[in-house]
């Protein structure tokens, strides 16, 4: 007996009241979180996650098995970590490319174009990543199994650019351009390695030329010294064929040098010595350093100039030039020798037991009959030199 249009709509009222209320559906999904549980089907999913959870998420870890069932043949299983590779590249997920296309190469599949792309291609994903060796050598791996494949070749050009192999980035366009001779990429590639290798092989010829420049500078900084009959400290001058430690090195300027004072002995275009001097106050624990002290400069001079004004520490005002002397050490017998002031550098440099050390003269000034020279001389053998 047919129902009643009543009747049908009162059937549909009851079924639709179960849905109303607070039971839900089973299975459905959260009105707060559906978004993050409809991405967690396999189906839907934006990305693959990188670890799968067979009991969190069984679906994906079926589909994931069946994708790589043990079961297919290694060419079926390399494609599809090719496949995978691929995806990931396109992301620009470089490192998990490299990881797939490696998966795809150890299943050894005899298939020699697949390997060949898997090869390349891990070679790009390196090359983005900047292993450019581990690109360069999946760029030649590529070549011995395909050797005129093109874009192993186009790579590894790269590759050798990147690593500053200009001769055989040029030789790797070449054996492209046999192949292709309008690629544009290695056309692009071996113009940028002929330019800078042009580049590379004239400052290697600048760097040349400016060492000879500096070694003979040095051959002539020392043969002055030694036409001076000037000693360096024994230390120093155990091969008198070169500028040794005690010297500071020499540039071409005479001015640059490793010691903290940044100054050094220097020969001038006459042929003149100038030479960093440095002055040591022991009454006072004070210095003062001259950097280009002439040869032919009186000590006098000198001095003259700097206590013109007294400095600072000179408390009892008793530093004047007249009033100074001037000593030097020798260290390996423990004796002192005085310099007049008006004795030139170069004479006291001269002196029999001078002996120069760490490329600079140095000098003791004390003031003359005071207190304090009577007790620093004291016990000691003091040369009054002429």
């Amino acid at each position: 007996m047919a129902e009643s249009a009543e009747e049908q709509e009162a059937d549909l009222d009851a079924f639709l009241d179960k849905f109303r209320g607070p039971q839900r559906y089973e299975g459905a999904f959260s009105p707060q979180n559906w978004e993050q549980e409809f991405d967690q089907i396999p189906v839907f999913m934006k990305k693959a996650p990188s670890e799968i959870d067979s009991e969190q998420n069984p679906d994906l870890a079926c589909l994931q098995s069946i994708i790589f069932d043990e079961e297919q043949t290694p060419e079926e299983q390399a494609k599809t970590y090719k496949n995978e590779g691929n995806d990931y590249f396109k992301e620009k997920d470089y490192k998990k490319a490299v990881i797939s296309y490696t998966e795809g190469l150890k299943k050894k599949c005899n298939d020699l174009e697949l390997n060949t792309i898997l090869h390349t291609n891990r070679a790009a994903a390196q090359f983005y990543l900047g292993n450019y060796r581990s690109a360069l050598n999946d760029a030649i791996a590529a070549r011995r199994l395909k050797p005129n494949h093109l874009k192993a070749i186009t790579r590894g050009a790269l590759c050798h650019l990147e690593l500053k192999h200009f001769s055989e980035t040029m030789m790797w366009c070449e054996e492209g351009l046999r192949i292709d001779p309008k690629e544009k990429k290695l056309l692009e590639t071996r113009t940028k390695a002929d330019r800078l290798k042009r580049t590379e092989e004239r400052d290697f010829r600048k760097a040349k030329l400016q060492e000879k420049r500096e070694q003979s500078q040095k051959e002539a900084l020392l043969k002055a010294i030694k036409d001076r009959n000037i000693k360096l400290s024994p230390a120093s001058s155990k091969d008198d064929t070169v500028i040794s430690a005690g010297l500071a090195e020499i540039s071409l300027d005479g001015l640059s040098s490793e010691n903290d004072v940044g100054a050094k002995v220097c020969l001038d275009e006459n042929g003149s010595l100038t030479w960093p001097v440095l002055f040591l106050y022991p009454e006072h624990g004070q210095t003062d350093f001259i950097s280009a002290f002439h040869e032919e400069s009186r000590f006098i001079d000198y001095l003259m100039v700097m206590f013109e004004e007294l400095p600072p520490w000179d408390i009892e005002k008793k530093y004047i030039p007249s009033e100074l002397e001037l000593y030097y050490e020798d260290e390996e017998r423990g004796e002192i020798y005085q310099i007049g002031t008006e004795t030139t550098l170069l004479q006291a440099l001269q002196h029999q037991r001078y002996f120069i050390k760490a490329g600079t003269p140095t000098f003791l000034v004390l003031v003359k009959l005071s207190p304090f020279s009577r007790n620093y001389f004291f016990g000691k053998k003091v040369h009054h030199l002429k």
